[in-house]
């Protein structure tokens, strides 16, 4: 064998080819190691293969202080039993000679019919030669014992009284010479040789997962850039999720088909009355059709963030905001390469004066800028509750073509107004596993939720 030991293993093993069985005090007290030695030593020998460690569990019983107290007195039921053996004594007589005891003494000696109460006194009916536990006390004694010989049914009687018996477990590790380990000789071994290029073990350092690295990324990149986040319940009002989005209660995204729904839940409170009413208004002028409250008031799991936000504007009103919202969504969509029923989105606004869709574009290529994307494109396209409209595409190297990533645009007036929002509102969102897909050079998003370790541990930080 090629392996070079150190002197530690060598006195471990030179033992147990004497000895076969040992446990690892056994071991110190042979080679003379110290506990901490004799610990590293049997791990190294354990990680080569060449011991095998035995263990197993054994009860040792002691007496607690009932036990010591019964064993030195014997069990309150015998001593009672004994006062009235001679002649019989009324309660009182037997409280004041047993005490504390004298309860659990008579409740025993009743159920098994061994006194019997004549003219407020207590007499013996029978006495008993052996009391259930009276074997296992004289066996266990004051030093305890490992294991305890006495019927089940003995030991079980004790077991149940409260301070009687503990039940200590005692682990028992047991060393011994892998077949391997066997084969070994250092007669002539040179006990300072060491082998400086022997392969040291492998190992794989706890690290964050890379899409946790991505979702931190843009949380800190959208931090620097003066924005404020501001979270949200996952669970929200079809108010708040759709029609404070001008999203008609029609709309296919709203059917069991597109979103999880919590069934037989609605909410008590979805809003003020004013934003109740004014979103009703804006509903029926605009989609012309007659709007429900109770399809406001289901409950969903949010389908996007824009819920969040558009619920903190309506709340607080601010003349000037940068704010974002980051966090799972959920969506009842087939799992293929690119879409998930569960996902992590990124989703911001901004609002002032002078917002207008230069802005929101010079924001987006801020952004992309710092997370390592720089050949973007914005293309015209439609969303319910933002005009003008943006889809921002990003060019996949690896796969040779543009590919969708953030939707953007401004609130329409049919969502900012019914709100009491007076300035316009840059808004835009996205998936972030499609930004980490493109960090990472995947092309399916699952590998994200595989654990496979074989790729977590190869995959470097995100660039």
């Amino acid at each position: 064998m090629s392996q070079v030991f150190h002197e530690i293993e060598k006195k471990i093993i030179s033992v147990l080819k004497i000895e076969s069985k040992l446990t690892p005090e056994k071991l110190e007290n042979l080679t003379k190691l110290s506990p901490d030695q004799i610990r590293r030593g049997i791990e190294w020998l354990k990680h080569k293969e060449l011991i095998e460690i035995n263990e197993s569990k054994k009860i040792h019983f002691r007496l607690e202080k009932n036990g010591l107290d019964s064993l030195e007195k014997g069990l309150p039921e015998r001593r009672f039993l004994d006062l009235i053996n001679k002649s019989p004594m009324t309660i009182l007589e037997l409280q004041k000679q047993l005490g504390p005891v004298f309860g659990p003494a008579m409740g025993i000696a009743k159920k098994n019919n061994w006194v019997e109460s004549i003219e407020n006194k207590i007499s013996l009916k029978s006495y008993p030669s052996i009391i259930p536990g009276e074997k296992t006390l004289k066996q266990i004694g004051k030093d305890g014992i490992p294991e305890i010989k006495t019927d089940k049914d003995d030991l079980t009687a004790l077991l149940q009284r409260p301070d009687f018996i503990k039940e200590d477990i005692v682990k028992i590790k047991e060393i011994t010479l892998s077949k391997l380990g066997q084969t070994l000789d250092f007669t002539n071994s040179d006990s300072g040789a060491i082998d400086v290029e022997a392969k040291v073990p492998e190992t794989y350092v706890a690290k964050t997962h890379p899409l946790k690295d991505t979702i931190d990324e843009i949380r800190e990149i959208f931090v620097t850039l003066g924005f404020s986040e501001i979270l949200g319940n996952m669970t929200q009002s079809s108010f708040w999720n759709f029609d404070a989005l001008f999203t008609p209660q029609d709309h296919p995204a709203r059917e069991l088909q597109d979103t999880f729904f919590l069934d037989g839940i609605s909410s008590k409170k979805i809003g003020t009355a004013e934003q109740i009413r004014n979103v009703s208004k804006y509903h029926k002028q605009g989609w012309r059709y007659h709007w429900d409250i109770n399809e406001a008031k289901k409950m969903v799991l949010r389908t996007h963030t824009t819920c969040i936000t558009i619920k903190h504007l309506a709340e607080n009103k601010p003349d000037e905001a940068r704010i974002f919202s980051l966090g799972r969504v959920f969506r009842n969509e087939k799992v293929s390469y690119k879409h998930l029923v569960e996902f992590n989105q990124i989703e911001g606004v901004v609002t002032g004066t002078n917002a207008n869709l230069r802005n929101l574009m010079g924001i987006q290529r801020e952004f992309y800028r710092r997370i390592g994307l720089t050949k973007i494109k914005f293309w015209p396209t439609f969303f319910p509750y933002t005009e003008p409209s943006l889809q921002t595409m990003v060019f996949n190297e690896k796969l040779g073509k543009w590919v969708e990533l953030f939707g953007m645009g401004i609130f329409r007036p049919e969502v900012t107004k019914p709100l009491g929002i007076k300035k316009p509102v840059l808004a835009w969102g996205g998936g972030i596993e499609r930004i980490a897909m493109l960090k990472c050079g995947l092309d399916d998003v699952r590998e994200f939720y595989n654990n496979n370790l074989g790729w977590l541990r190869s995959a470097t930080k995100c660039q």
